[in-house]
């Protein structure tokens, strides 16, 4: 896989704000773990499991941020993995670790904030 492809992919998806677009990257048992879950849903939970899950996240996300645009900073490349710096929502800066299944498709991404 050649990470920046994906990332400007990636980017493109979620600037696009079609919701089935950005999670057509997804595996279905996918997990993300964020702390924005933790701030949007005012419990402890950090982590989704489940491409269901993470629609109904992602859903809420989009309607409440209209203007949600993301800047692509840095990809780079690991084993089964790529990490992303952007800039995101609100001027933070973001750096998202994502892992891939034999499908390239997500199964597992962390999120981290400024």
């Amino acid at each position: 896989m050649n990470h920046q492809s994906f990332a400007e992919e990636w980017i493109r998806a979620w600037n696009s704000h079609d919701l089935e677009d950005i999670l057509s990257h997804y595996a279905e048992d996918i997990e993300v773990t964020t702390p924005m879950i933790t701030l949007a849903a005012g419990g402890k939970e950090s982590t989704l499991k489940g491409k269901e899950a993470v629609r109904e996240y992602w859903k809420k996300a989009l309607e409440k941020f209209p203007d949600l645009h993301f800047e692509l900073i840095r990809s780079t490349a690991g084993v089964d993995s790529v990490a992303l710096f952007y800039k995101s929502i609100m001027d933070k800066f973001a750096v998202e670790v994502m892992f891939f299944d034999d499908e390239e498709k997500i199964n597992k991404m962390y999120a981290h904030y400024d």
